[in-house]
């Protein structure tokens, strides 16, 4: 039986999630919410689905198993406990929520009551990505201890006037924002925890962070990384970067090469970028079937926790000039304990 699917937010990431759960077997797409009427309006005319300025409402008139939403980050916590209150399945995306405080009551609630909480980091289904886990995990580098990452993007002249550059509703800049992607990346790739946060930000005169600098100690399956991060919202086009070092090798991706280097030997993998609409279907695919086999879902709410962790100690630590230990932030009884399971390549 299909999965009964209702959208939280129909703007242009809302659009494309439709578009996505319309194309899939498995999820029947049934009504959406938003406040804004062209939103809704573009919805039914293009899904042919009731739209709902109240989402409540929209809960209250359907009989649903989940929902996604795609809403202004400070709206996450109040909109994802009212559909686990109503006994729905969420996948939520991200950043997951602007507190750590908050991830640990949705985590607790959605176990409390059985249901699947998944936040929606696409790149757990990008291919290069996954090959870099993949790596990690098979200890081809040995003991990982170091990461550098950067992120850039146009992004404050996309969003200036946005509610994405109102605290308000976003709950902060291009790290909260894109930069999510990145903290996701680092901490899923290494399988660690942050543990000592120092950051600046700059905000270039506005309400939000354009560019932050963090240097971060990580507590590693194998001991202490050391991971130096960077994000602009002002680059010229979207760049993304990673490397990481271990005692027995090293790798680097960007711009589609992925460079390892092991064992006394070097190589090259190139990959394609994968289109969004079908890296959206595939999470939005693995949720529906994490739901319909009561499994665990690949990137269930402990990974938006760590996530939400590193950026508040990151936030907290620049405005008061200071490291932050991230083990002072609330913890609970939830850790990331998933296996994820990746292809290996015929050839490398």
């Amino acid at each position: 039986m299909a999965l009964r699917l209702a959208v939280i937010g129909l703007g242009g990431l809302g659009r494309v999630q439709s578009q996505a759960c319309r194309d899939l077997d498995g999820i029947e797409l049934v009504a959406g919410a938003d406040i804004a009427s062209e939103g809704r309006d573009r919805f039914e005319s293009e899904f042919g689905c009731p739209a709902y300025e109240d989402y409540r409402t929209m809960i209250d008139d359907h009989a649903l198993d989940a929902v996604t939403i795609m809403t202004p980050h400070t709206l996450h916590f109040e909109q994802t406990m009212a559909c686990l209150e109503a006994g729905l399945h969420v996948h939520l995306e991200k950043p997951m929520v602007t507190t750590t405080a908050d991830a640990l009551e949705l985590i607790e609630a959605a176990r409390d009551r059985d249901l699947v909480l998944q936040i929606g980091y696409q790149r757990h289904f990008h291919p290069a990505y996954r090959e870099i886990k993949r790596l990690v995990e098979a200890d081809r580098l040995g003991d990982v201890h170091m990461v550098a990452c950067y992120l850039a993007q146009d992004w404050i002249e996309i969003q200036r006037g946005t509610w994405r550059t109102d605290p308000d509703l976003s709950g902060g800049g291009q790290l909260i924002d894109s930069g999510s992607h990145l903290l996701d990346v680092l901490l899923w790739a290494t399988d660690a925890e942050p543990r000592t946060v120092a950051a600046v930000t700059d905000d270039w005169d506005q309400a939000v962070d354009v560019n932050s600098a963090l240097s971060v100690l990580l507590d590693g399956p194998d001991g202490t990384v050391t991971a130096s991060i960077g994000v602009s919202g002002d680059g010229d086009a979207f760049e993304e970067h990673i490397a990481i070092w271990g005692t027995e090798g090293r790798l680097a991706y960007e711009d589609g090469r992925l460079t390892v280097a092991e064992n006394g030997r070097k190589y090259v993998s190139e990959f394609e970028e994968p289109d969004y609409l079908e890296l959206t279907g595939d999470k939005l695919g693995a949720f529906a079937e994490a739901v319909r086999e009561g499994t665990e879902s690949p990137i269930p709410g402990e990974f938006g926790l760590r996530v939400t962790r590193l950026t508040e100690a990151a936030f907290l630590a620049s405005e008061r000039g200071e490291s932050v230990d991230a083990a002072t932030l609330p913890h609970g009884d939830v850790a990331v304990d998933v296996e994820v399971e990746v292809e290996t390549p015929e050839t490398e």
